[in-house]
């Protein structure tokens, strides 16, 4: 790979927002940083293929969001909390974020004055826009634009829609989602689609996923394609064995492994990532996958215990890692194979400390840059059965 340059000076706002912390470093010296951090984690269980990094790593972020507020003059501003705090961080352009979905923000703030749009003041509670969330496909280019609105009424909502799309024809729908709460969270229960269906569609693998505002999607397809092929190797699947994907979400994964399994089983708590789950499965024509809304670590001990066999364990937990009851769950049920997806090396070596403590051994792993310029990385092994 090519030496890039250091980038001291590329992000106006690269001391006060704290989303890149790699940003001064060049992309070289960053992914040597990224693998060293996982390679020395992992290194008591075994070893690790290096790290898949970025041809082109800006403008990955195919989920933008971002917070409306006024600056100390009154001025509408739109950007990031800056980290740890709820200080509203003005970002015009950013190295990370797509550029369409930035694009369509500076639309949005520009267009707000002129419909007589307040944004949202968290202190005093009053105001209208509180956040915009943009999501963009990354193969099929639909668009979605979320208003997240602390009221449901929005004056000249159609208007609005209209003004939009004239700038950004590209936009393909337009959801209000309403978040009247004095909350950290960013988007509120109740949702109205003002424009075009209320979701979007992306392929990944050659397979078509639905995504509405609250589904859980990867943020950088072009890494999770190769990611998710790496895990699928690491299954080692030729078309008889049943798999367990825990944790799985609209159930991209599970979808995927489909294609070489018998059969796939799919284990969600969201029951909205279930539905869009269920969904992705018809959409596909895929008939030897089921999807279950339940707590991954119990059905999996009703599976042991009913004597279900399961010959592969595909799990992808959040940033804390899985719980020892769920790891004690997975050693019951007695999978020859573990493909672990993790986007914290830390938890990743604290959850392997427990699983090679039970019979299973790490045979091989890759790190992925998923995340460029910032300080994560995720990485995929495979754990055998003794």
């Amino acid at each position: 790979m090519e030496k890039r340059n250091e980038k001291k000076t590329v992000c106006p706002v690269f001391e006060k927002c704290g989303g890149c912390q790699l940003l001064d470093k060049s992309y070289d010296k960053q992914l040597s940083w990224k693998k060293d951090q996982v390679s020395a984690l992992l290194q008591p269980y075994g070893k690790i293929d290096g790290i898949e990094g970025m041809e082109h790593p800006e403008y990955y972020r195919h989920k933008v969001h971002a917070v409306f507020g006024r600056d100390r003059k009154g001025n509408v501003i739109s950007g990031v909390y800056k980290e740890g705090t709820h200080i509203i961080v003005p970002v015009e352009k950013c190295l990370i974020e797509n550029q369409v979905a930035g694009e369509i923000i500076q639309t949005i703030k520009g267009l707000l004055k002129s419909f007589k749009i307040k944004t949202y003041d968290e202190d005093t509670g009053y105001g209208l826009l509180r956040h915009v969330l943009v999501r963009v496909g990354y193969r099929t280019g639909q668009v979605m634009v979320v208003l997240v609105l602390g009221s449901p009424i929005m004056p000249s909502k159609n208007n609005f829609v209209k003004a939009l799309r004239k700038e950004h024809p590209e936009i393909t729908t337009v959801v209000v989602n309403v978040n009247d709460k004095r909350t950290s969270m960013i988007l509120g229960d109740k949702e109205q689609v003002i424009y075009g269906p209320g979701y979007i569609e992306d392929e990944l693998c050659g397979l078509t996923f639905k995504i509405s505002p609250k589904s859980f999607y990867q943020v950088n397809p072009e890494q999770t394609q190769k990611l998710y092929r790496t895990a699928i190797a690491y299954a080692d699947l030729n078309g008889k064995e049943t798999v367990l994907d825990a944790y799985c979400g609209t159930g991209t994964i599970g979808m995927i492994a489909a294609a070489k399994a018998g059969r796939v089983i799919g284990v969600e708590l969201n029951k909205d990532a279930v539905r869009d789950a269920i969904a992705g499965a018809k959409k596909n024509h895929i008939s030897n996958i089921r999807f279950y809304q339940a707590d991954a670590g119990e059905f999996m001990v009703k599976l042991a215990e009913a004597g279900e066999r399961v010959d592969v364990v595909l799990m992808d937990p959040p940033r804390s890692g899985s719980d020892e009851k769920f790891l004690a769950s997975v050693v019951k049920l007695k999978p020859e194979r573990v493909v672990y997806i993790s986007c914290n090396p830390e938890t990743l070596a604290r959850d392997l400390k427990y699983l090679c403590g039970k019979g299973y051994r790490m045979v091989k792993g890759k790190a992925y840059d998923m995340f460029p310029f910032t300080s994560h990385v995720e990485s995929t092994v495979l754990l055998q059965r003794r």
